[in-house]
């Protein structure tokens, strides 16, 4: 059986858009606002975003509109 690995980004994206879609959030407020959603996780989550050239205070819209991660080699 041949299963798809997801990416663990695509995991958090769709998880934001979750947030965004039940208006938790909205897509103009900045990243650091789902900081308080993921408590001992978010010091990862952080990192990895970080890693993507993310900052704390972009919208969340530029994380949701990423339609592929990919890994440097």
């Amino acid at each position: 059986m041949n299963q798809q690995v997801i990416h663990p980004m695509v995991k958090l994206q769709r998880q934001v858009r979750s947030l965004v879609d039940s208006n938790l959030i909205k897509p103009t407020d900045s990243i650091w606002k789902i900081a308080f959603l993921y408590g001992d996780e978010w010091p990862h989550w952080k990192q990895e975003l970080q890693a993507y050239d993310f900052t704390m205070q972009d919208p969340v819209i530029d994380l949701l509109e990423v339609e592929a991660w990919e890994d440097e080699e």
